[in-house]
């Protein structure tokens, strides 16, 4: 609901700028048509997804984790990054932070394991593994076009090792982190039935005709919103009580459409240009860096959406600085609670789950693993 009120806020703001002619109507005119088929990817993927974690698809991944653990918890906890880094890739990081961490939850406790470490895994790879493709976060989604790469593979090409080292740091420091945790054993539990095994085979094929057409290059939205409407009539027939207008991710689109106005009115008045050009530079190992720090910095003083708006153009229309900048703004934001939606409505599902995690600890952690991990992932780049 807070999102909600402050993207209203937003979209008035920049209602008025327009009016004021502060943002000319040939500007607002292109960033429509910049974000509205990024604005339909969030609808469709979040109805796609909502609707196959009611027909039990995430469930049962989760008891296949299970089961390729082989009673041995690293092995369990192997099979969640696994798991956690697939659906940000395929499916995005808010998939990964509010639909698999309860799911996960209740799997750690079902074998009788702490769920902090799992909890704390799914949530820093739904931020730092969201660096491969271009679905994986609204980010890239934003850059890519940007970056002048025709479909996701060239992009996962650029991308590949920093988004490798946006896997191993965090699980090298979960590793030491929870040592203790993480090396035992449990007793593997059988695989549940589905309530509805009609419904759950048709959410898992509509899942995996979606992952096949975003990776083959099919427009991105035109995806999303397809698999959307075909889950929905599936619903319709087999859950018509699962399809309620809170699955429309409203406070997103208004969040993110303010959002979208009042940062492109910013770059249009100059007020921005100070900031862009202090971070002028090169592709050599020092300036991505000072790219992907400020990038970094910049996500977790007022979010990773915003900080890459306002800093998009100091990438310059390089190829290698729009990478660095997107490892600063999606591996960089672990520090603060509001560096990124995902971390939020994480830290509230967790609640949920009567799990306590005090921000000063997930800060703490934070100060130790994004600093690792973005010079990990733009030296990664580099070379």
């Amino acid at each position: 609901m807070r999102q909600a009120v402050i993207g209203a806020v937003l979209l008035a703001v920049g209602a008025v700028c327009v009016a004021l002619g502060l943002l000319p109507l040939p500007e607002l005119g292109a960033l429509a048509a910049r974000v509205l088929p990024v604005l339909g990817f969030v609808l469709g993927l979040t109805i796609v997804s909502e609707l196959a974690a009611d027909a039990g698809v995430f469930d049962r991944l989760a008891d296949v984790a299970a089961r390729v653990g082989g009673g041995r918890t690293i092995g369990l906890w192997g099979a969640v990054v696994v798991l956690a880094v697939l659906c940000t890739v395929f499916l995005s990081i808010d998939t990964t932070a509010v639909l698999l961490t309860p799911i996960v939850i209740t799997l750690a406790r079902r074998v009788g394991l702490p769920p902090m470490p799992f909890a704390l895994t799914t949530v820093w790879l739904a931020n730092t593994a969201s660096l491969l493709l271009p679905v994986s976060n609204l980010t890239n989604l934003l850059a890519v076009d940007k970056i002048g790469l025709d479909g996701p593979l060239p992009f996962a090409g650029l991308m590949v090792w920093a988004a490798l080292a946006g896997v191993v740091v965090p699980c090298a420091v979960l590793l030491v982190v929870f040592r203790r945790s993480l090396f035992g054993r449990y007793t593997p539990v059988g695989l549940r039935k589905a309530a509805d095994p009609v419904f759950f085979w048709a959410a898992s094929a509509v899942l995996v005709a979606l992952v096949v057409a975003l990776t083959a290059g099919v427009e991105v939205w035109v995806a999303a919103v397809a698999a959307a409407v075909l889950l929905v009539v599936v619903a319709a027939f087999r859950a018509p009580s699962e399809l309620k207008p809170s699955r429309v991710p409203w406070s997103t689109l208004v969040f993110a459409a303010g959002l979208f106005v009042v940062v492109e009115t910013l770059h249009a008045t100059g007020i921005t240009d100070p900031v862009v050009h202090a971070l002028a530079g090169g592709t050599g190992s020092g300036s991505l860096l000072l790219l992907g720090g400020a990038g970094a910095v910049a996500a977790n003083a007022i979010d990773n959406l915003p900080a890459y708006l306002v800093l998009e153009p100091a990438a310059g229309h390089e190829a290698l600085r729009y990478a660095a900048l997107l490892v600063g703004v999606n591996a960089g934001c672990l520090i603060t609670p509001w560096a990124s939606l995902a971390t939020l409505l994480w830290h509230a599902r967790l609640t949920a789950e009567g799990i306590h995690l005090s921000w000063g600890r997930y800060i703490a952690l934070g100060c130790i693993v994004a600093p690792l991990t973005v010079v990990a992932g733009v030296f990664a780049l580099a070379i």
